[in-house]
């Protein structure tokens, strides 16, 4: 499914998202390096057992920007010009490998740019980790800004 032109989001509409990905450790040591974080917290385990946490714990922002791609077939696939702003990022609780990630996203406001040629949507991303039986456990939220592209006028409303 293609992402939403500026017309197709509605505000309050919420969006639970239909892939999902489980996090091997092999994920969570390739973005360590991709982003030169050698926090010992997410890559030494003799050090993460000392912790409160007992292991590693996947990296916040690896959860984050998973979310942020889970969100993108059904909100901005080849209908976003830029995403403008990530804002109020909170992370309540652990992500440790293994655990299987699902999104949701809510619209929370749009506008359209003042020149009138596009739009600006703000969604609420939130990621949960899937618990089988229970309710899923929230690991991450954040309001996501997006430069949305409006539907061509040759496509119309079908």
């Amino acid at each position: 499914m293609p992402g939403l032109y500026y017309e197709e989001f509605a505000v309050g509409e919420t969006i639970d998202h239909a892939k999902r990905r489980t996090i091997s450790e092999a994920d969570n040591q390739r973005f360590c390096d991709m982003t030169m974080n050698q926090q010992p917290l997410h890559l030494d385990g003799d050090f993460a057992a000392e912790t409160q946490f007992g292991e590693r714990l996947v990296n916040g922002l690896y959860t984050m920007s998973l979310a942020v791609g889970l969100s993108i077939p059904e909100t901005t696939d080849g209908t976003i010009v830029a995403n403008l702003s990530y804002d109020e990022v909170e992370h309540p609780n652990p992500v440790f490998h293994g655990d299987t990630i699902r999104a949701r996203s809510t619209v929370t406001d749009k506008r359209e740019t003042s020149d009138g040629e596009r739009g600006v949507v703000t969604m609420r991303v939130e990621a949960f980790k899937v618990v089988d039986g229970d309710d899923d456990v929230l690991v991450c939220e954040f309001e996501r800004t997006v430069l949305s592209e409006k539907r061509p006028a040759d496509e119309g409303d079908d």
